[in-house]
């Protein structure tokens, strides 16, 4: 039997735990990361092969992580957002000009992100990688949470001041818990998959609402783009069952010849969308952030800017409260950061929860409101800035 202690033990090692120890990685904390897969299983897992959509806020915080100097010249800047409702005249068209800044955001695929990130985590000397290891069961004491875990097969119990669950959607931490989550269904399915452009996108990202549901083009390359088509699982199924030249026929349809003709550049993939939340972000000496606390929906890609921001304010606020001599597993500090957090939980929600309701239904009446609404943001400037403004990820923390 091993033992090992750690002030902070952070359960998951992708983007968000991976982030978190990073930003813990100058401090005199002792630091434990617990990884379920060895890095050959990562690298050989499709989900790296995602296209992150990265606010400049985002970017800005990758900076401070020294990581995004790695990435940097692979991350295909967005310079213009094209946003339109197919059939109407409505669009609004952000540029990065006019906020004075040279991207409004960044997309790039998550392996590199992945790796930059185990490479900086690698030279970190306050850290200790426990990989690959499951966590078996947790137990909480007045000054310690005790996890049992199985490291290559030998049983390993830790004792940690504070334990951040970072573990996904399915994230153990949150079932040994026995924290329920709160699940809305949105009866759709996310169809992800990656096309080739006979134009140029020049950095341009496109959102296009359709009847179906949202519609969403990523520039990856000059000529390549990361496409995310949101529909009803019935419609998903259909569609995914249809053969190539037929997917791209409707796919063409319903995104419009803006970057002239597209095909395919990998097999499309559907995943059912559901907001997911979980009851409780905290627990005695536990916190919750990143998928393991909240899933949303994938409209404006604001998924991975939020789990980073989970990580950057609850590192912020650790740093300070070890500093002034307090427990980072203290539940006042925990309930703290938790309020804090949930104000831009809340407000992501109700942005991506309106732009669904309000985009994805063919309602005459609400089709001609939101035509003119897009035409009238166009056109005011005032309006652009603040639609700027979140599209860049300020004012969220």
């Amino acid at each position: 039997m091993m033992n090992a202690d750690f002030d902070i033990l952070i359960v998951g090692g992708g983007l968000v735990g991976g982030s978190l120890a990073l930003a813990l990685g100058d401090s005199p904390l002792r630091i434990g990361l617990v990884e379920a897969q060895t890095d050959a299983e990562r690298q050989a897992s499709p989900a790296g092969l995602r296209a992150l959509a990265l606010s400049r806020g985002t970017t800005q915080s990758l900076k401070q992580l020294g990581v995004w100097e790695a990435v940097a010249r692979a991350a295909m800047p967005i310079r213009h957002i094209h946003v339109s409702d197919r059939g109407h005249f409505g669009k609004t068209r952000l540029h990065a000009s006019e906020a004075d800044v040279d991207a409004l955001g960044h997309v790039l695929v998550a392996r590199m992100l992945e790796n930059a990130i185990k490479e900086q985590v690698a030279s970190a000397t306050n850290l200790t990688r426990l990989c690959p290891a499951r966590i078996l069961g947790l137990k909480s004491g007045p000054e310690n949470m005790f996890v049992s875990l199985k490291q290559n097969g030998e049983s390993v119990n830790v004792a940690a001041r504070l334990c951040v669950a970072a573990d996904g959607g399915q994230s153990t931490v949150r079932s040994l818990l026995g924290i329920e989550q709160e699940i809305r269904d949105y009866g759709q399915t996310a169809i992800v998959t990656e096309v080739h452009t006979e134009k140029p996108a020049d950095g341009t990202a496109y959102e296009r609402f359709t009847p179906a549901g949202p519609l969403a083009f990523l520039p990856l390359e000059r000529h390549k783009s990361s496409v995310v088509w949101t529909m009803s699982g019935e419609d998903a199924a259909n569609l995914l069952q249809s053969g190539e030249q037929e997917f791209t026929a409707s796919l063409q349809q319903a995104f419009g010849y803006w970057l002239g003709r597209i095909t395919l550049a990998s097999r499309p993939q559907g995943h059912p969308l559901k907001l997911i939340k979980a009851g409780s972000m905290t627990d005695q000496r536990v916190i919750l952030i990143g998928n393991a606390m909240h899933q949303i929906h994938p409209v404006a890609g604001q998924g991975f800017n939020l789990g980073l921001r989970d990580a950057a304010v609850l590192a912020e606020r650790i740093e300070a409260q070890v500093r002034l001599g307090g427990d980072p597993g203290d539940s006042d500090f925990l309930a703290r950061y938790a309020s804090a957090r949930r104000r831009d939980l809340e407000r992501v929600i109700r942005f991506t929860d309106g732009l669904v309701r309000v985009f994805s239904s063919d309602s005459t009446p609400l089709s001609l409101a939101r035509n003119a609404a897009l035409i009238v943001m166009d056109r005011i400037p005032a309006a652009k800035r603040l639609l700027c403004h979140h599209a860049m990820g300020y004012g969220t923390r």
